[in-house]
């Protein structure tokens, strides 16, 4: 069995990150799968998915090192080649990956106490997100 929904998100861009916990597990009651998995993904190159605990700590925490591995304030390939200026949000994006696959048990995604799903969007400017989520029973 399957179930597919998806997750409408409006983000402020350049690391932005967005909590869809609720939303994810609204989907898994949804979807009546007891035992299985979960997976959400985006289908675009310049937002990512991870989870973390969703504070205001440890998501300043998160930004701070995205901008340390990926300066938004150089040069990139792509940049040149599509004058965009959004190289950079698409390197955080391969880093982080643009999906999360989750065990579901008793109904719900299995997370720790302080975890949380999010999304990150890396983009230069305001997006609006539409995550896929399938839900399959296992």
């Amino acid at each position: 069995m399957a179930h597919s929904a998806s997750i409408e998100v409006a983000t402020e861009g350049v690391c932005d990150v967005r909590d869809i916990t609720p939303e994810l597990r609204a989907i898994v009651a949804r979807s009546g799968v007891r035992t299985g998995t979960v997976c959400v993904a985006n289908p675009g190159s310049t937002a990512g998915l991870t989870t973390v605990e969703y504070e205001p700590g440890a998501v300043s925490d998160l930004k701070e090192l995205m901008e340390r591995l990926v300066p938004q304030r150089r040069q990139y390939h792509h940049d040149a080649t599509w004058g965009d200026a959004n190289g950079f949000a698409h390197l955080r994006s391969a880093l982080m990956g643009a999906s999360l696959t989750l065990p579901v048990v008793d109904g719900e995604p299995a997370l720790g106490t302080w975890q949380q799903v999010v999304l990150v969007d890396f983009d230069n400017r305001p997006r609006r997100r539409r995550l896929v989520v399938v839900v399959t029973s296992g």
